[in-house]
């Protein structure tokens, strides 16, 4: 039986082996990435999924806001174990992440990812019309979800990061679990 629960400092370890087996190194070379660099996720919105102890889902949202000022959601990585693919813990993450969200009052969810797999949930490109990216990005990835009616409406300007700054022990944990990692390989 696999659970959806909080993220817990535990998960750190397990989170950053599973991201590399789904995307690789070239993940941090993302501008999400630059998003969610020496930021702490949204409250309450760190999920992980687990099976058996074992780590084998995960999703995060983060705070930030539009060139405008208005704020929202940015949503990645979204992770699941090639093991257990294909048997929707990838639609249940989201769907626990996007009601959360809505549960703790945020407006829009924004994200760069596959249009047909995130569409299902209500993500469009023309949400995102007037927003960019700060960096490279591929327009037609880049989607957006109204949790409350009309919130993405005019908003405008370049993404930037809103959310809570880690702590230097929060980033020392977060170094030390990518180099353990890469000298693992």
């Amino acid at each position: 039986m696999i659970q959806i629960r909080d993220e817990i400092a535990s998960d750190v370890a397990a989170r950053e082996r599973l991201l590399d087996a789904c995307f690789g190194p070239s993940r941090f070379l993302k501008t999400s990435q630059r998003l969610r660099e020496g930021r702490l996720p949204a409250q309450g919105l760190a999920l992980t999924a687990v099976q058996d102890d074992q780590l084998v889902g995960t999703v995060r949202l983060w705070e930030v806001a539009t060139g405008c000022g208005r704020p929202a959601l940015l949503l990645g990585p979204l992770a699941v174990d090639p093991a257990v693919q294909g048997a929707g813990l990838g639609g249940a993450l989201m769907r626990e992440a996007l009601t959360r969200a809505a549960d703790f009052g945020h407006a829009a969810v924004l994200l760069v990812g596959d249009a047909p797999y995130y569409a299902r949930f209500g993500f469009a490109e023309a949400r995102t019309a007037g927003l960019a990216m700060p960096g490279p990005f591929e327009r037609a990835r880049f989607l957006g979800l109204d949790l409350t009616p009309r919130a993405l409406d005019g908003a405008a300007g370049t993404l930037q990061a809103t959310g809570r700054l880690a702590s230097v022990p929060e980033i020392a944990a977060a170094t030390a679990a990518v180099a353990s990692r890469r000298q693992a390989a």
